[in-house]
């Protein structure tokens, strides 16, 4: 089984990709970590994406392609895996079913999780967590019991993430909808399309998550 999950950066793809590794075995393959880790292993595609990033430019479809290719094969016999960041073109679309087809694979879901984007803004700006411990808190929604101090440790000291804010949150929200949107008709063209509400408890995603699954 073959997945691309969709959501702006917020919307939980991380929680939902782990729950599905950890109930399927499926495994997230992300672009950018991907690209890291080929680099640092000094791979033959990692070699290419490295004089290219030296250079100043970005890594080409075909590069990014290889890199995909190489990830698919090193999956266990029958392992599936979710695409998180891969396609984001029509060009990359297509480049995607070439590389499954050549392996005998095929694109099974598409599912994305949609947010409200005020509600999202509110839910990551008001985030922060334990300096110490790394327990997560939430302005609204997860105070410490004690104010000041974390549940967890007892720590006094917390921090937030500096790109946590309101003009980041809004502009990776326009960038994630010029990015999905010339991709999302190829796949509702094909019926592949799911749509869930991302701001539902996480028990509740996962949980239409495995019904789409189940459904085939």
């Amino acid at each position: 089984m073959n997945i691309i999950l969709l959501g702006p950066p917020g919307a939980g793809k991380g929680t939902q990709a782990q729950r599905l590794f950890d109930r399927h075995g499926l495994r997230q393959l992300s672009t950018g970590d991907m690209l890291r880790a080929a680099v640092k292993a000094e791979t033959p595609v990692g070699l290419q994406a490295k004089a290219v990033m030296a250079a100043g430019e970005l890594v080409s479809d075909a590069i990014v392609s290889a890199l995909i290719g190489d990830e698919l094969d090193a999956l266990g016999p029958g392992q599936g895996a979710i695409f998180d960041g891969y396609p984001r073109t029509a060009p990359q679309a297509d480049a995607l079913d070439a590389i499954l087809a050549e392996r005998g694979l095929r694109l099974d879901h598409v599912i994305e999780l949609d947010v409200d984007e005020d509600a999202l803004v509110e839910r990551i700006t008001g985030r922060f967590t334990c300096a110490a411990c790394g327990k997560g808190y939430h302005d609204r929604f997860e105070q410490p019991v004690v104010a000041g101090t974390c549940d967890k440790c007892g720590g006094h000291d917390f921090k937030r993430r500096p790109d946590d804010n309101e003009l980041t949150v809004r502009t990776r929200m326009a960038e994630y909808r010029a990015k999905t949107a010339p991709i999302l008709p190829i796949y509702e063209a094909r019926g592949i399309v799911s749509h869930i509400d991302g701001m539902a408890p996480i028990d509740t995603v996962t949980a239409a998550i495995e019904a789409i699954i189940a459904a085939g």
